[in-house]
Protein backbone atom coordinates (compact mmCIF):
# COMPACT_ATOMS: atom_id res chain seq x y z
CA UNK A 1 0.00 0.00 0.00
CA UNK A 2 1.18 3.24 -0.77
CA UNK A 3 2.08 5.71 1.99
CA UNK A 4 1.87 9.83 2.28
CA UNK A 5 5.20 11.24 1.37
CA UNK A 6 7.57 12.31 3.76
CA UNK A 7 7.91 16.19 3.79
CA UNK A 8 10.58 15.98 6.70
CA UNK A 9 14.50 15.33 6.05
CA UNK A 10 15.56 15.28 2.14
CA UNK A 11 16.88 12.29 0.32
CA UNK A 12 20.77 12.25 0.88
CA UNK A 13 23.24 10.16 -1.04
CA UNK A 14 23.24 7.40 1.36
CA UNK A 15 19.43 6.59 1.23
CA UNK A 16 20.38 5.62 -2.68
CA UNK A 17 22.99 4.11 -2.10
CA UNK A 18 21.63 1.75 0.67
CA UNK A 19 18.71 1.16 -1.43
CA UNK A 20 21.06 0.03 -4.48
CA UNK A 21 23.04 -2.30 -1.76
CA UNK A 22 19.76 -4.02 -1.18
CA UNK A 23 18.53 -3.93 -4.68
CA UNK A 24 21.68 -5.80 -5.77
CA UNK A 25 21.95 -8.21 -2.99
CA UNK A 26 18.42 -8.59 -1.99
CA UNK A 27 20.02 -9.42 1.75
CA UNK A 28 20.06 -6.88 4.28
CA UNK A 29 23.77 -8.72 5.80
CA UNK A 30 25.10 -8.66 2.79
CA UNK A 31 23.75 -5.10 1.84
CA UNK A 32 25.20 -3.87 5.41
CA UNK A 33 28.68 -5.45 4.41
CA UNK A 34 28.96 -4.47 1.44
CA UNK A 35 28.59 -0.83 2.68
CA UNK A 36 30.61 -1.28 5.85
CA UNK A 37 27.34 -0.75 7.62
CA UNK A 38 25.53 -2.39 10.63
CA UNK A 39 22.15 -3.79 9.60
CA UNK A 40 20.18 -1.54 11.81
CA UNK A 41 21.33 1.45 10.08
CA UNK A 42 21.07 -0.17 6.58
CA UNK A 43 17.56 -0.99 7.34
CA UNK A 44 16.80 2.54 8.86
CA UNK A 45 17.90 4.35 5.87
CA UNK A 46 16.00 2.23 3.53
CA UNK A 47 12.99 2.57 5.49
CA UNK A 48 13.36 6.34 5.65
CA UNK A 49 13.76 6.57 2.10
CA UNK A 50 10.61 4.53 1.17
CA UNK A 51 8.78 7.32 4.26
CA UNK A 52 10.22 10.33 1.64
CA UNK A 53 8.95 8.72 -1.64
CA UNK A 54 5.25 7.67 -0.41
CA UNK A 55 6.17 3.55 -1.35
CA UNK A 56 7.52 0.90 -0.76
CA UNK A 57 10.54 -0.50 -2.70
CA UNK A 58 11.46 -3.54 -0.81
CA UNK A 59 8.84 -6.35 -0.30
CA UNK A 60 9.82 -7.82 3.17
CA UNK A 61 6.87 -10.34 3.37
CA UNK A 62 8.95 -13.28 2.76
CA UNK A 63 12.08 -14.94 3.97
CA UNK A 64 14.09 -13.88 0.92
CA UNK A 65 13.90 -9.82 -0.03
CA UNK A 66 12.53 -8.54 -3.19
CA UNK A 67 12.24 -5.21 -5.10
CA UNK A 68 8.02 -4.47 -5.41
CA UNK A 69 6.82 -2.84 -8.78
CA UNK A 70 8.15 0.63 -7.33
CA UNK A 71 11.73 -0.71 -6.24
CA UNK A 72 12.40 -1.50 -10.18
CA UNK A 73 11.34 1.52 -11.20
CA UNK A 74 13.11 3.85 -8.82
CA UNK A 75 16.31 0.85 -9.11
CA UNK A 76 17.29 2.55 -12.41
CA UNK A 77 16.58 6.14 -11.87
CA UNK A 78 18.75 5.87 -8.18
CA UNK A 79 21.81 4.28 -10.16
CA UNK A 80 21.66 6.96 -12.42
CA UNK A 81 21.55 9.96 -9.90
CA UNK A 82 24.41 8.24 -8.09
CA UNK A 83 26.44 7.39 -11.58
CA UNK A 84 25.78 11.35 -12.25
CA UNK A 85 26.55 12.71 -8.97
CA UNK A 86 30.56 10.54 -9.33
CA UNK A 87 30.88 11.22 -12.34
CA UNK A 88 30.43 15.43 -11.48
CA UNK A 89 33.31 14.68 -8.51
CA UNK A 90 36.13 12.05 -10.62
CA UNK A 91 38.58 14.73 -10.16
CA UNK A 92 40.46 12.27 -13.03
CA UNK A 93 37.62 14.06 -15.70
CA UNK A 94 37.34 17.30 -14.25
CA UNK A 95 39.25 18.85 -17.40
CA UNK A 96 38.06 16.24 -19.96
CA UNK A 97 34.69 15.19 -20.46
CA UNK A 98 34.70 11.94 -22.14
CA UNK A 99 31.95 10.58 -24.38
CA UNK A 100 31.05 7.04 -22.75
CA UNK A 101 29.35 5.14 -25.88
CA UNK A 102 27.82 1.52 -24.53
CA UNK A 103 27.04 -1.40 -26.10
CA UNK A 104 25.99 -5.34 -24.88
CA UNK A 105 27.50 -6.96 -28.52
CA UNK A 106 29.33 -6.10 -31.39
CA UNK A 107 29.30 -2.76 -30.57
CA UNK A 108 28.82 -0.54 -34.42
CA UNK A 109 29.56 -3.51 -36.59
CA UNK A 110 31.95 -2.94 -39.37
CA UNK A 111 31.39 0.47 -38.77
CA UNK A 112 33.04 0.42 -35.19
CA UNK A 113 36.86 1.41 -36.33
CA UNK A 114 36.01 4.22 -38.56
CA UNK A 115 33.81 5.51 -36.05
CA UNK A 116 36.76 5.45 -33.17
CA UNK A 117 39.32 6.55 -35.55
CA UNK A 118 37.33 9.47 -37.28
CA UNK A 119 36.03 10.95 -33.82
CA UNK A 120 40.11 10.52 -32.51
CA UNK A 121 40.84 12.89 -35.55
CA UNK A 122 37.96 15.28 -35.60
CA UNK A 123 37.10 15.53 -31.79
CA UNK A 124 40.73 15.21 -29.52
CA UNK A 125 39.50 16.94 -26.87
CA UNK A 126 36.46 14.46 -26.36
CA UNK A 127 37.75 10.95 -25.08
CA UNK A 128 35.29 8.61 -26.96
CA UNK A 129 35.15 5.57 -24.86
CA UNK A 130 33.45 2.33 -26.38
CA UNK A 131 32.03 0.14 -23.01
CA UNK A 132 30.77 -3.11 -23.08
CA UNK A 133 27.90 -3.55 -20.46
CA UNK A 134 25.92 -6.84 -20.62
CA UNK A 135 22.75 -5.15 -20.34
CA UNK A 136 20.01 -4.47 -21.86
CA UNK A 137 20.29 -1.26 -22.58
CA UNK A 138 24.75 -1.56 -22.05
CA UNK A 139 24.06 0.60 -19.24
CA UNK A 140 22.60 3.15 -20.24
CA UNK A 141 19.38 3.05 -18.20
CA UNK A 142 21.35 3.25 -14.93
CA UNK A 143 23.72 6.04 -16.11
CA UNK A 144 26.45 4.40 -16.49
CA UNK A 145 27.02 5.31 -20.18
CA UNK A 146 26.06 8.69 -22.06
CA UNK A 147 24.63 6.79 -25.35
CA UNK A 148 24.61 3.42 -26.26
CA UNK A 149 24.29 1.09 -29.56
CA UNK A 150 21.62 -1.29 -29.23
CA UNK A 151 19.93 -3.67 -31.59
CA UNK A 152 15.98 -4.48 -31.40
CA UNK A 153 13.32 -2.89 -29.98
CA UNK A 154 14.13 -1.83 -26.48
CA UNK A 155 11.27 -0.82 -23.76
CA UNK A 156 13.09 0.91 -21.75
CA UNK A 157 11.08 4.30 -20.27
CA UNK A 158 12.79 7.51 -20.54
CA UNK A 159 15.08 6.71 -23.69
CA UNK A 160 14.99 8.40 -26.59
CA UNK A 161 16.28 6.15 -30.03
CA UNK A 162 17.44 6.18 -33.50
CA UNK A 163 17.83 3.43 -35.81
CA UNK A 164 20.98 3.90 -37.89
CA UNK A 165 21.20 0.98 -40.15
CA UNK A 166 19.61 -2.44 -40.28
CA UNK A 167 21.73 -5.79 -40.14
CA UNK A 168 20.63 -9.54 -41.56
CA UNK A 169 20.35 -11.85 -39.65
CA UNK A 170 22.35 -14.97 -39.55
CA UNK A 171 22.16 -18.73 -38.00
CA UNK A 172 25.25 -20.07 -35.73
CA UNK A 173 25.73 -23.36 -36.01
CA UNK A 174 28.15 -26.21 -34.36
CA UNK A 175 31.05 -25.87 -36.93
CA UNK A 176 31.45 -29.92 -37.40
CA UNK A 177 27.89 -30.33 -37.01
CA UNK A 178 25.18 -31.47 -39.86
CA UNK A 179 23.67 -27.90 -40.21
CA UNK A 180 27.30 -26.21 -40.72
CA UNK A 181 27.14 -27.90 -44.32
CA UNK A 182 24.37 -26.72 -45.56
CA UNK A 183 24.47 -23.35 -47.68
CA UNK A 184 21.92 -21.75 -46.13
CA UNK A 185 19.18 -22.53 -43.81
CA UNK A 186 15.58 -21.11 -42.61
CA UNK A 187 14.14 -20.85 -39.38
CA UNK A 188 12.68 -24.37 -39.38
CA UNK A 189 15.96 -26.15 -40.03
CA UNK A 190 16.62 -24.77 -36.48
CA UNK A 191 13.76 -25.48 -34.44
CA UNK A 192 14.28 -29.10 -34.66
CA UNK A 193 16.56 -29.13 -31.99
CA UNK A 194 17.90 -26.45 -28.88
CA UNK A 195 18.36 -23.29 -29.73
CA UNK A 196 20.40 -20.80 -27.39
CA UNK A 197 19.19 -17.55 -26.77
CA UNK A 198 21.06 -14.41 -25.38
CA UNK A 199 18.18 -12.27 -22.90
CA UNK A 200 21.26 -9.67 -22.83
CA UNK A 201 21.38 -9.26 -26.46
CA UNK A 202 17.34 -9.32 -26.80
CA UNK A 203 17.08 -9.62 -30.45
CA UNK A 204 16.45 -13.43 -30.58
CA UNK A 205 13.29 -14.54 -28.36
CA UNK A 206 11.05 -17.53 -29.98
CA UNK A 207 8.92 -15.33 -31.29
CA UNK A 208 10.70 -15.00 -34.16
CA UNK A 209 9.73 -18.49 -34.80
CA UNK A 210 5.64 -19.20 -36.02
CA UNK A 211 3.51 -19.96 -33.27
CA UNK A 212 2.97 -23.49 -34.61
CA UNK A 213 6.68 -23.43 -35.55
CA UNK A 214 8.73 -22.40 -32.00
CA UNK A 215 11.77 -24.59 -31.58
CA UNK A 216 11.36 -28.12 -29.42
CA UNK A 217 13.75 -26.46 -26.83
CA UNK A 218 15.91 -23.34 -25.82
CA UNK A 219 19.17 -22.73 -23.63
CA UNK A 220 19.65 -19.26 -21.95
CA UNK A 221 22.56 -17.40 -21.34
CA UNK A 222 23.29 -13.84 -20.20
CA UNK A 223 26.61 -12.56 -22.84
CA UNK A 224 27.49 -13.02 -26.13
CA UNK A 225 31.08 -15.53 -25.06
CA UNK A 226 28.43 -17.85 -23.23
CA UNK A 227 26.88 -17.72 -26.74
CA UNK A 228 29.33 -18.83 -28.44
CA UNK A 229 30.62 -21.24 -26.22
CA UNK A 230 27.23 -22.77 -25.69
CA UNK A 231 26.86 -23.55 -29.74
CA UNK A 232 30.53 -24.60 -29.73
CA UNK A 233 30.24 -27.28 -27.33
CA UNK A 234 26.76 -28.90 -29.82
CA UNK A 235 24.48 -27.49 -26.99
CA UNK A 236 22.02 -25.43 -29.84
CA UNK A 237 22.37 -23.49 -32.16
CA UNK A 238 21.68 -19.23 -32.20
CA UNK A 239 20.46 -16.84 -34.27
CA UNK A 240 22.38 -13.28 -34.33
CA UNK A 241 23.41 -10.51 -37.00
CA UNK A 242 26.05 -10.53 -39.75
CA UNK A 243 28.39 -8.24 -37.23
CA UNK A 244 28.49 -11.03 -34.77
CA UNK A 245 29.95 -13.25 -37.56
CA UNK A 246 32.27 -10.39 -38.42
CA UNK A 247 33.78 -9.38 -34.62
CA UNK A 248 32.87 -12.79 -32.99
CA UNK A 249 34.55 -15.18 -34.88
CA UNK A 250 35.02 -18.88 -33.64
CA UNK A 251 36.72 -21.69 -34.77
CA UNK A 252 33.68 -23.72 -33.32
CA UNK A 253 31.16 -22.14 -34.66
CA UNK A 254 29.83 -21.28 -38.41
CA UNK A 255 27.67 -18.82 -39.66
CA UNK A 256 25.61 -19.19 -42.37
CA UNK A 257 22.86 -16.98 -44.20
CA UNK A 258 19.33 -17.33 -42.80
CA UNK A 259 17.14 -17.00 -45.31
CA UNK A 260 13.53 -16.15 -43.83
CA UNK A 261 14.52 -14.25 -40.78
CA UNK A 262 13.87 -10.46 -40.36
CA UNK A 263 16.64 -7.58 -39.95
CA UNK A 264 17.54 -6.47 -36.78
CA UNK A 265 17.73 -2.49 -36.63
CA UNK A 266 20.75 -1.14 -35.23
CA UNK A 267 20.18 2.13 -32.71
CA UNK A 268 21.89 4.70 -31.20
CA UNK A 269 20.23 5.42 -27.80
CA UNK A 270 20.38 8.21 -25.35
CA UNK A 271 18.17 9.51 -22.57
CA UNK A 272 15.56 12.12 -23.19
CA UNK A 273 17.55 14.54 -20.67
CA UNK A 274 19.95 17.05 -21.25
CA UNK A 275 23.24 14.95 -21.80
CA UNK A 276 26.89 15.15 -22.69
CA UNK A 277 27.13 18.25 -25.47
CA UNK A 278 29.09 16.19 -28.06
CA UNK A 279 26.04 13.86 -28.50
CA UNK A 280 25.03 15.00 -31.76
CA UNK A 281 28.16 15.42 -33.32
CA UNK A 282 27.91 10.98 -32.29
CA UNK A 283 24.52 10.71 -34.06
CA UNK A 284 25.96 12.62 -37.44
CA UNK A 285 29.15 11.13 -37.75
CA UNK A 286 27.73 7.52 -37.12
CA UNK A 287 25.42 8.17 -40.04
CA UNK A 288 28.18 10.40 -42.19
CA UNK A 289 30.32 7.08 -41.93
CA UNK A 290 27.16 4.30 -42.73
CA UNK A 291 26.57 6.76 -45.84
CA UNK A 292 30.06 5.97 -46.99
CA UNK A 293 29.14 2.39 -47.49
CA UNK A 294 26.93 1.77 -50.94
CA UNK A 295 25.63 -1.46 -49.15
CA UNK A 296 23.92 -0.25 -46.28
CA UNK A 297 21.88 3.27 -45.77
CA UNK A 298 20.22 4.30 -43.06
CA UNK A 299 16.29 4.33 -43.15
CA UNK A 300 14.50 6.77 -44.71
CA UNK A 301 12.49 9.14 -42.58
CA UNK A 302 9.81 11.66 -43.91
CA UNK A 303 10.48 15.64 -43.42
CA UNK A 304 9.94 16.83 -39.87
CA UNK A 305 9.47 12.92 -38.38
CA UNK A 306 11.16 13.22 -35.25
CA UNK A 307 13.77 9.90 -34.39
CA UNK A 308 12.17 7.33 -33.10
Amino acid sequence: MNEEPSTGRPVELRHLRAFLAVADELNITRAAARLRLTQPAVSRTLAALERHLGVRLVDRSTHHLALTADGVAFRDKAAAAVAAFDEALDSGRLRTWPLRLGHAWSAFGPYTTPLLRTWRERFPGTPLELLRIDDRTAGLARGEVDAALLRGPVDAPGLVTEVLFTEVRVAAVTADGPLAARPSLELADLADGPVVLNTVSGTTTVDLWPPHARPAATLTVGNTDDWLTAIAAGRGSGVSTTSTAELHPHAGVAYLPLDDAPGVPVLLARRDAPGHPKLPQLVSLAREIIARDPARRPPERAPGEPPR
